[in-house]
């Protein structure tokens, strides 16, 4: 039995069914003539509040850095870029606290550095660390910019004021600042001050960080990944120096489409894993063997804390005589070290009201104390004597 087609009319009655919205067919079919109930949430459901932060230009207008300060950091940046390329023999040292939370603190611990640092600028660069957030394995203080006062009220518009601030504290005491870049918006509200920068060990597998690590401005160390995998800084570095697109903010405030030239300013930094110390000459061998296969510098500073000191403060100091003895022993790929500490050993637990916090001790790692921390830096400066000869 052959069917014949529909009519005209019947294809425009079957197309406005199609065509009604499905609100009207709802209500068509259910019989229901009040309004529908409001449409159900898809979005933001986990979210209790959305604070407006100040816009990075609103920020940078407010608190400007001087054309001396610009010229500074310039600067400093081109040395650090220099030892990371071997034409300057100097020691590069990273050095200060785990993080900073008391600025008073840290103004006196950096006053404390600065004057060591020019004592031994010939032969060693001293940059501090300046970190104002903290990543952390599950919860904990985010650091300085995420909670400022330390309560869990996470005044972050505070915190960035505080972070900027203080970078410039620091800078006009002449000293480079070197920070870890932890939120891929941060960088837009205080990277202009910052003469090193670093990514750590959790991130330098995410993509986010090493597209934002292709657009930062100053020289950067990637850690190797927790489980000690070296490949994987050898692999963000390569992302790194390529040119990249992505989600970000501009100086507004504004979301934009970030195009970024790559950055080649990136070297690697050993901090130990979950299998171990990595600082041995076998270590250091393996890790020149793939930034060489990778067609990377072979420019390696050694984190003495974190697992190469097993999170052992106090071992910080052997670890940097290991590395000085490799250097003894003509080793050329090591450019630095790192170390954490603070005015007095150890670390100390919050939260606590701020009051009850005991003056100069970190409230992240443990650190060693300014003592020791002297006198390292100048054991670091007499060991490197054979270097400038």
């Amino acid at each position: 039995m052959e069917l014949s087609p529909p009519s005209p009319v019947g294809l425009r009655r079957a197309a406005f069914r199609i065509e009604r919205p499905f609100s009207a067919l709802y209500r068509a079919g259910s019989g229901l003539t009040s309004p529908l109930p409001t449409m159900q949430k898809t979005s933001d459901i986990n979210v209790v509040e959305t604070r407006l932060l100040p816009s990075p230009a609103a920020l940078l207008a407010e608190l400007p850095k001087t054309e001396a300060l610009a010229e500074f950091v310039t600067r400093a940046r081109e040395e650090i870029r220099r030892i990371i390329f071997s034409d300057d023999k100097r020691f590069l040292l990273i050095v200060g606290p785990c993080s900073i939370h008391d600025l008073e603190a840290g103004r006196d611990y950096a006053q404390r550095l600065a004057a060591c640092a020019r004592e031994v600028s010939d032969r060693v660069m001293i940059v501090m660390r300046v970190y104002f957030e903290k990543p952390r394995t599950t919860v904990g203080w985010k650091g300085l910019i995420l909670d400022p006062h330390l309560d869990g009220s996470h005044d972050i518009a505070t915190g960035l004021r505080l972070a900027r601030s203080f970078l410039r504290d620091i800078l006009e005491l002449g000293l480079p600042t070197a920070t870890e870049m932890l939120d891929p918006i941060t960088p837009q509200y205080i990277s202009d001050l910052v003469c090193w920068s670093a990514i750590g060990a959790r991130t330098a597998e995410s993509q986010t960080h090493r597209q934002m690590a292709s657009g930062l401005s100053m020289p950067l160390g990637f850690k190797n990944g927790t489980d000690g995998s070296i490949q994987t800084a050898v692999n963000a570095i390569k992302a790194a120096a390529q040119s990249h697109t992505f989600l970000g903010i501009n100086l507004d405030g504004a979301a934009s489409a970030v195009v970024t030239r790559g950055n080649p300013n990136c070297h690697i930094v050993l901090r130990g894993g979950t299998s171990g110390p990595n600082y041995s000459p076998a270590h250091l061998e393996q890790a020149a063997q793939l930034l060489a296969k990778a067609r990377l510098p072979q420019a390696i500073l050694v984190d003495c804390s974190h697992d190469n000191s097993a999170k052992q403060s106090e071992r910080q100091p052997e670890v940097m005589r290991a590395v000085l003895a490799q250097i003894a022993a003509g080793n050329t790929t090591i450019i630095g070290g790192m170390v954490e500490s603070n005015l007095f050993a150890g670390s100390q637990p919050i939260p606590v009201p701020p009051a009850k916090l005991r003056y100069g001790v970190s409230i992240t790692d443990p650190c060693i104390d300014w003592p020791t921390t002297e006198a390292l830096i100048r054991e670091i400066h007499a060991s490197l004597a054979p270097r400038f000869r």
